[in-house]
């Protein structure tokens, strides 16, 4: 990612950051051949490995396990887990280069920092990685290492950034996989008992992240004083020119 460029913001540039922000948003998961089009759909899954395989009376029993294997622990278990998300980051960052390439992070940039900057003190550069971590925190950390590296964000900015992330992270597919069975619960009537909807959920916990980011903006200015203000003031220049 270039660190500052003087594109011309044009409808393509538009066109390529809506289709990335369908794209790493879950929009089109389980909605038939359109979820092509789906980051966690092309990112795919591990399947299974027999681990054991014992012969009853009935046949072939195969016992299996993870990708990662049973009773693994220590450094070598770490190394498993870590090597089970490197397919994740590299396809992740592939789609970003693409984007970029037709404008997608100038477009972030034009659109979302007049929302982003008064939100969470962060550019409007981060759009793509924000939608991204709402599915995947892997391909949110990524995109955001990326960010920092090539200059677009500050380390106050990513330190905010982060706790934004940090903050229920990967919000949707854990909300609509883990926390959705709580949504099933009924009373012996057969009558919900959750008082609320998993769409009101998910959205206390998307204004609770913009709260962590703010609540990490307000310990930043307590603990970096005058220094850094200055920091702040000096980015929201650099964006102005």
């Amino acid at each position: 990612m270039s660190n500052s460029t003087d594109r011309k913001v044009s409808i393509g540039a538009y066109i390529a950051l809506a289709a990335a922000i369908i794209f790493f948003s879950g929009l089109l998961q389980g909605k038939g051949a359109l979820s092509v089009f789906d980051f966690n759909t092309l990112n795919g899954s591990f399947g299974t490995m027999a681990n054991a395989v014992t012969e009853s009376a009935d046949g072939i029993n195969v016992t299996t396990t993870t990708m990662r294997g049973a009773g693994g622990f220590g450094a070598r278990d770490g190394f498993m887990f870590a090597l089970t998300l490197v397919p994740t980051v590299m396809f992740a960052m592939g789609m970003i280069a693409v984007f970029e390439h037709y404008g997608a992070l100038e477009a972030a940039r034009k659109l979302l920092t007049p929302l982003l900057r008064p939100l969470a003190s962060i550019p409007g550069s981060t759009g793509m990685a924000l939608i991204a971590s709402l599915q995947s925190t892997d391909a949110g950390s990524a995109m955001t290492r990326q960010l920092a590296d090539d200059g677009e964000l500050t380390k106050r900015e990513t330190d905010i950034f982060a706790m934004f992330q940090f903050t229920a992270g990967a919000t949707i597919v854990n909300a609509f996989s883990s926390g959705a069975v709580l949504y099933t619960l009924t009373n012996s009537a057969g009558e919900s008992v959750v008082p609320t909807s998993i769409a009101f959920a998910v959205g206390i916990m998307f204004i609770f992240k913009f709260v962590g980011a703010n609540l990490f903006k307000l310990y930043l200015n307590l603990t970096e004083g005058k220094a850094g203000k200055k920091a702040v003031e000096t980015a929201i220049e650099g964006e102005k020119a």
